[in-house]
């Protein structure tokens, strides 16, 4: 055990000494950890210098998401509360114990898997100890994103969505309507007045044709009526023609002369 302790002194001694040149002139480290993807990116000064895998928190071990700064460094830690376990090159960002920290559980990198730490693999976690102890505690952010607006691994936020938008629309020439409008909302067409005026007048013309087509097609009701005949009709007219003028066939009176006057009577 001493022996190991001794050798992780040496280990973090000498890559101290490997990194501390090149970061020397660090400003401003952002370590941003993605709880979805399981991956780490490093920044420095605003260039991305390594993406690394990690294990966060697993089920009933939530690593915490939000923006933290560390506040102490060990290069080397033995876990007090889990038997003992080493925690080398640790950078502790929250008060309840919560640190970035090498692991020898390499083979469960990439899923969750801790107790709520961030693990990293002992090599990267010596890197990224140095990169901090360059740069000082007070010039370095930890970012950790898992929420619902975080979109998974690739670390973008919902407001890096948003300007991305309205980015969009101001590229392509349409006016950005206010509020969540925005979200929602599509381009109003522009319509041709003279187009549609032309549209419309055809149209009626059309429409008008149709009708007199219509009624070319229909057929004469006048006529078609004067040629039906209704059979009772018919018929009563024909008795009507066939029935005698009774007044015609009574006979005349006769008249006769007496006493050289015409006397008319019933014969």
């Amino acid at each position: 055990m001493q022996f190991r302790r001794a050798f992780g002194l040496v280990a973090a001694a000498l890559f101290a000494i490997t990194f501390a040149a090149v970061e020397a002139s660090a400003k401003r480290v952002e370590i941003i950890i993605s709880k979805v993807g399981q991956k780490m990116t490093v920044k420095v000064d605003g260039d991305t210098e390594y993406v690394w895998p990690v294990s966060t928190g697993a089920a009933g071990y939530e690593t915490p998401t939000g923006s933290y700064k560390p506040f102490r460094m060990e290069a080397e830690h033995f876990s007090k509360e889990w038997d003992d376990a080493p925690m080398p090159h640790s950078i502790f960002f929250t008060s309840r114990g919560h640190a970035i920290h090498g692991s020898y559980h390499v083979k469960s990198l990439g899923r969750r898997a801790s107790h709520g730490c961030v693990r990293l693999h002992p090599d990267n976690a010596a890197k990224l100890f140095a990169i901090v102890n360059s740069a000082g505690m007070s010039n370095t952010h930890v970012v950790l994103k898992g929420g619902l607006f975080d979109f998974g691994a690739s670390g973008r936020s919902f407001s890096d969505v948003g300007r991305d938008m309205e980015k969009t629309v101001k590229d392509a020439g349409k006016k950005k309507p206010r509020g969540l409008a925005f979200l929602f909302s599509s381009p109003k067409k522009k319509v041709d007045k003279k187009a549609a005026k032309d549209v419309k007048a055809k149209s009626v013309k059309a429409k008008k044709v149709a009708i007199k087509k219509d009624d070319a097609k229909k057929p004469d009701v006048k006529k078609a009526d004067a040629k039906k005949l209704d059979p009772k009709a018919k018929k009563v007219a024909e008795i009507e023609v066939k029935k005698p003028d009774v007044k015609a066939k009574k006979a005349a009176p006769k008249c006769v002369e007496k006493d050289g006057k015409k006397v008319c009577g019933k014969v």
